[in-house]
Order: C-alpha cells, then structure tokens, then sequence
C-alpha cells in the first residue's frame, strides 16, 4: 500500500489545537474551505474527531465529503452510543454518499470520565471488549444478504437487515490505542491501527505487539496510522523559536490565560488512558528524542489527544516521518496547532517531499 497523508477536521477558525470548535462550535463556512483546503493540498484522509462537546460527528463527515472530491474521511465513532444496527445503516449510507471514501475510527473509551458524561458506565475493559463485538456486527450487517440476528455479551438482536451496503462491500476499520486490549482488539479487527507519535523505539515495539496478535488470529498486520503536531519554518532554527511561541500559547489556553482555554478537553489529574500516560512518562525522559520529536507540548496539555511535535524545517521535518516510514507506518497524520495555515503549509512544503523520496526510493529499486 503507499503511504499516505492524515490531516484532522477543525470545526472553527477561531479555535486551535485540542480547543477545535471552542467558540462558535460549527462554522460551516470555515470547515468547507479547510475542507477544500485538504482536498486541494492533496491529503488523503482527514479525521473527523469525536468529543462529547464537539459538532455530531457523523454529520460533519458527510459536510465534509459533500464538499471535497477525493479526500477520505475517517470517522471516529463511540460503540457506546449508538447501537451498532443502526450505526451499520447509517454508515453504509454515507459511505454511498462518499462514493465510498469513507473509514471509521472506532474509540472504545480512554477516560472514565469523558465515557461518563453520555452516559457509559463500563469499564475500560469492558469497552474494549464491547468494541470488538460491535466490529464483529457491523461487518455481519455489511455483508449479509439476509436478516441478521445476534447475541453477544453487550448486544442483542433478531431479524435485522439493512438495504443499504457500503460502495466496495465494507468500510475500513480503523482502532487506536496504547494499552494490551487495544493492541487485541486491533490485531484481530482493525484495518487500519492508530498510534500517537512517540520515539522510533516505542513506536517499532508498539506495531510489533498489534502485528502479533493479528499473526495469532490469522489476519493480515493493520496498516499503521502514526500522529503528529509538525512545527515547520524555513530554517531549523526558525522552526524551534516558533515551537516555543506556540507552547506559550499552549500553556495560556491550559491555564485559561489566553482567549480560548482546553475547556473540556483536559482531563484532571493523570490521564487514565495509556497511551497519554507514555507520552507523559517519555517526555520525563527527554524533551527531545530521535531527528526533532518534541514532547514538551504533550506535558502542556497532558497529553489530552494526539499532541508530540516534529520541530524543524520542511527538509528536517520530512526526513523524520520518513524515519516512521521506515519502521512500517505508511499512514502519515500531520496536523498543526494552527490548523487550517499549517495544512496548506504541509501540503506546500513537507507532502511533496516526502513523496519525492519514495518516488525515488521506488524508481532505484525498479532499477535495482
């Protein structure tokens, strides 16, 4: 497969980083041309990001696919609030409205908290374990030819059928996660398996320990997603002098300091999910590992999301996420602090030459 670009879907220009949508909440005018922009810019895929404040999800993904041509939105979906019957409909139909661009990005639940204000009382097991046997049925209804009955330990049904299908028969599956149950259920269910950007050590152990249990269950290994927060500049230099500006920001909007605090997007105290406690605990190793992975912004917002940085200039910050490439991610997620500037900039700037590199790297081995 050939690797790809991320980007992730901002609902407001006003707001930034993890405080997407914190002023108007949908700005319809801004999210189609940030849209557009991506389209245009020639990203592959954006995430469409699910919160329990946030714009509806499954709406702004299809706004986003009704105004773009080629980009591929990838949805990110709770098991825990719609059942998974209706979700398959609901799915299908807008994958028939993508003309079947559309990936889902299941997120079984990290933080007790988050899961507890729409009401998911589960543990963190127990949704994980919940995520599998809503994958297991959604697929069971995509490609069913009749009425589909089902009972598992967290859903029941009997009868049901679907007249909608997706575009290509299924929609890609994506699941994301740090912790043992997630390496699980990625390994035997994803299509595609989500990592946040940490050092090339880590992220090599975590895609071995997600590629061993897809070899146990038979399945081909995910492809694998790896995030980052690109800090760019013409020069090295530049880019670190603009790094530290934009964790100033950072810190003001964490302390409410600045016009447009985390609000809700910070949890209390250490972060119950894995993946934000590793990056908090490499950070305390180093501010900087590896070409120009730079944690300090995960410390400012404790970790609350996708939030390491590559820190350098374009031919630097390239470079790095080729280093990814390397170590087998071929689905590259870039997306800045400030969103919509920093997407048409990594589309300028770092996309191109990337793809340079393995346009070369591919015409050397042909000749080879």
């Amino acid at each position: 497969m050939p690797v790809e670009f991320i980007s992730a879907v901002h609902t407001d220009s006003g707001a930034s980083g993890p405080a997407a949508s914190a002023r108007t909440g949908f700005d319809p005018d801004y999210v189609r041309r940030y849209a557009r922009a991506l389209d245009d810019g020639g990203f592959d895929h954006t995430l469409v990001a699910y919160h329990s404040a946030s714009p509806d999800a499954l709406q702004l993904a299809q706004f986003v696919a009704t105004n773009t041509e080629r980009i591929r939105p990838i949805l990110a979906h709770r098991p825990g609030v719609v059942f998974p019957t209706h979700a398959a409909r609901a799915l299908a139909t807008l994958d028939r409205i993508s003309d079947g661009r559309l990936s889902l990005h299941i997120i079984s639940g990290g933080s007790d908290e988050e899961q507890r204000r729409e009401g998911d009382y589960l543990n963190k097991a127990e949704r994980y374990e919940r995520s599998d046997e809503y994958i297991q049925i959604l697929r069971k209804v995509w490609t069913s030819d009749g009425p589909v009955s089902h009972e598992g330990k967290y859903f029941r049904f009997e009868g049901y059928r679907s007249d909608v299908k997706p575009v290509n028969g299924l929609v890609p599956v994506s699941v994301g996660g740090s912790s043992q149950d997630a390496y699980r259920v990625g390994g035997q269910q994803g299509d595609i398996f989500g990592l946040w950007g940490e050092p090339l050590k880590e992220t090599a152990e975590q895609i071995a320990a997600v590629n061993a249990v897809a070899d146990a269950a038979g399945r081909p290994h995910p492809r694998i997603w790896v995030s980052f927060r690109p800090i760019i500049a013409p020069t090295d230099e530049l880019a670190w002098e603009k790094a530290h500006r934009t964790l100033g920001v950072l810190k003001d909007q964490v302390t409410g300091a600045g016009t447009e605090p985390l609000r809700h997007y910070r949890t209390n105290g250490r972060p119950a999910n894995v993946g934000s406690q590793r990056l908090l605990d490499i950070a305390e190793r180093g501010e900087v590992h590896d070409r120009c992975l730079w944690t300090a912004p995960a410390v400012a917002t404790n970790a609350a999301g996708a939030s390491t940085a590559l820190v350098g200039s374009p031919e630097t910050v390239a470079k790095a996420l080729l280093d990814y490439v390397d170590i087998g991610c071929d689905l590259l997620s870039i997306r800045g602090y400030d969103p919509l500037n920093d997407a048409i900039d990594y589309a300028r700037y770092v996309v191109p030459l990337v793809r340079q590199e393995l346009a070369h790297r591919a015409s050397t081995t042909q000749a080879a």
